[in-house]
């Protein structure tokens, strides 16, 4: 595998099914590098040995200190998903208190493709900086899969995290990086 996509995750439902979207994209020809928000690795936690085992690389929930060596290889394209309302809004705010986001919003200026996608129910997306944050991204350069050919919002707790379109998002991933 020569091409690293770092698969990054907050916690929302579709999370629990990470294990097969890495799977997935490993057999896309994929180094997957896994990072995700505090509460998704909370969420993950007896999972964690697992998936590293299964990535082949430390998962990340937290930035290194000052001097210790980057892990992990260089990113060709990077997918938050599934990204929530706080992490949007983060990211396009500019505010990396979460590995994850910091990552992400230096990716923009590293000029690393982008893909993210929300998985944020309908009352959430009544908030009118969530519009903003995505038109935000999308200015940014990044490939937000929201609405129309992405994540369409459901009612709140009418969510069905196995129907999440992760195949949309490693599909995105994949044309952005010219695969």
């Amino acid at each position: 595998m020569t091409r690293t996509m770092y698969l990054f995750a907050s916690a929302a439902p579709p999370v629990f099914d990470i294990a097969g979207v890495i799977g997935d994209a490993q057999r896309r020809g994929w180094d997957v590098c896994l990072g995700l928000t505090p509460t998704a690795a909370d969420w993950l936690e007896d999972s964690l040995e697992g998936l590293a085992a299964l990535t082949g690389h430390s998962v990340r929930s937290r930035y290194k200190r000052p001097g210790e060596p980057d892990v992990w290889p260089s990113a060709d394209v990077i997918v938050f998903a599934p990204i929530t309302f706080n992490s949007v809004n983060s990211w396009a705010l500019g505010l990396t208190h979460h590995f994850v986001v910091g990552v992400a919003a230096e990716g923009i200026g590293k000029g690393i493709p982008i893909v993210a996608m929300p998985c944020v129910n309908a009352a959430y997306v009544q908030h009118h900086q969530f519009e903003e944050s995505v038109a935000k991204l999308r200015a940014m350069g990044v490939t937000v899969l929201y609405g129309d050919g992405g994540f369409v919002p459901n009612q709140p707790g009418t969510g069905k995290p196995a129907d999440y379109p992760w195949h949309r998002a490693l599909d995105a991933a994949a044309a952005l990086a010219g695969a």
